[in-house]
């Protein structure tokens, strides 16, 4: 008998499948607070780097041959795009703070530029660093 009267309520947001697909401006926060936090296994890398050079040749020819190893190299080049994306998101939000770019067309502007103008920046930098 309870269920001939049963209300229809609307699917809650967070129900991630054929319900909800996320947006871009949820991701991208998302993914600045992810970048954020990744940067500091460069931050690790890089004063254990100094910390080797500190301590003699032999702690520094490990902490240099890790940091130049495939793994260093990629842990560096997705910080180095982490960075950059982690900059652009910020002045994103700056631009949130100031009151405009608040409409949902902008908004993904500004977030597919995030994305796209990080790589380009990441890209640049490793150019102009191999020159």
């Amino acid at each position: 008998m309870a269920e001939e009267n049963r209300i229809q309520r609307p699917l809650s947001p967070f129900m991630i499948g054929p319900y909800y697909r996320p947006q871009l401006t949820s991701m991208s926060s998302i993914l600045t607070r992810i970048t954020g936090n990744a940067m500091i296994v460069a931050v690790f890398l890089i004063v254990w780097w100094l910390l080797a050079l500190a301590a003699g040749p032999e702690a520094f020819a490990t902490a240099e041959w890790w940091i130049t190893s495939w793994v260093g190299n990629l842990v560096m080049f997705l910080s180095l795009w982490g960075i950059w994306y982690h900059y652009l998101a910020g002045l994103r939000h700056l631009i949130f703070d100031a009151g405009k770019g608040l409409d949902i067309p902008t908004a993904e502007k500004l977030g597919w530029i995030c994305v796209y103008g990080s790589v380009v920046l990441t890209i640049l930098t490793v150019i102009i660093y191999w020159i």
